[in-house]
């Protein structure tokens, strides 16, 4: 009577053990109704970069015949590649693209954590402020590049405040010039994406804890220490987070620019986007250009990748 009663308890735990738990059956269901999703989305995802791979490794264009999924037959053995390796006038754009970004985008930050820390406080009139500051971001960057062009002609407003200024007439070929079209561009940049940088920088400073720097100023830090010792460390994650979100589209600089200059006088303000641009629309070298696009989004995947991380690391390190 014993060894029976010892028995079936043994058996019911085996068969309880052995059919699944309410979360994995919950876990599988899931993942059978969201399958459908996960394909759909993989299938966009990878699609469009795998037909990019295949292209670039290829010398077709839409004047060569043949549909994109013949281009096997004018496979190249990577010489797109190196083509892009000795290419002066890709090297050129790059080195230009990196220039504007050098100069943009800690403008952008300085001026934006200025107004940031402005708009901190109370003032009067401080939302009729906040909505016009935020206007230029809201501005079609093809619409603010033709209001820059506009300002930036022989006989626009910017001449003729410089003329008021100096008092005798001033008729600067602001677009003609190689080094002051590229700079007309930047202000036209720092100008349009500066609200950006205030508003991302905005959102950290508010989330600054007040009491911690009430407690500084009892202690006699003067603004400047608590800002560095304090309100900075706080706010470093939302910092890189907006450096690396106006590294990369500053990056892709492309419509602002192309409206006002079109990449030149000649080639003198041609970023990289430009280029690729008229490669595809001028050239029609399509493999060419899925080369260039394959090689910047690896450089751009690796940039993020690095952002990612030091984000992470700011976060481990206490403030």
């Amino acid at each position: 009577m014993s060894a029976v009663t010892a028995t079936i308890p043994e058996d019911v735990m085996k068969t309880v053990q052995a059919k699944p738990t309410l979360r994995e059956e919950g876990v599988k269901l899931g993942f059978r109704l969201t399958l459908p999703a996960q394909i759909l989305v993989l299938f966009i995802a990878v699609f469009p970069l795998l037909m990019q791979l295949y292209i670039s490794l290829t010398d077709w264009s839409p004047l060569s015949g043949l549909g994109w999924w013949s281009a096997w037959s004018l496979w190249n053995n990577f010489a797109n590649y190196t083509d892009l390796a000795a290419d002066a006038r890709f090297w050129s754009a790059l080195k230009r693209t990196a220039t504007v970004m050098i100069v943009c985008v800690p403008a952008e930050f300085l001026l934006g954590l200025a107004l940031a820390t402005l708009f901190a406080d109370e003032f009067p009139g401080k939302r009729i402020f906040y909505s016009i500051l935020l206007m230029p971001m809201m501005v079609v960057p093809a619409v603010a590049g033709y209001m820059f062009f506009m300002l930036f002609q022989s006989g626009g407003p910017v001449n003729d405040i410089l003329s008021a200024l100096s008092g005798f007439p001033v008729t600067i070929a602001w677009l003609s010039d190689p080094t002051l079209a590229l700079v007309a561009v930047m202000l036209a940049d720092i100008w349009q994406w500066t609200p950006l940088m205030f508003l991302i920088l905005l959102a950290g400073l508010v989330g600054v804890p007040g009491d911690q720097i009430k407690a500084a100023t009892l202690l006699g830090a003067n603004p400047w220490q608590r800002f560095v010792t304090i309100v900075l460390p706080k706010m470093k994650t939302i910092i890189i987070i907006a450096l690396a979100i106006r590294v990369i589209e500053n990056f892709k600089i492309f419509d602002t620019l192309y409206i006002m200059t079109g990449g030149g006088p000649g080639v003198a303000t041609e970023t990289i986007s430009v280029y690729i641009y008229k490669l595809t629309t001028q050239d029609l070298i399509w493999g060419y250009v899925a080369a260039i696009a394959l090689a910047i989004l690896i450089v751009l995947s690796i940039a993020a990748v690095f952002a990612m991380k030091r984000m992470a690391r700011a976060r481990e390190v206490p403030a």
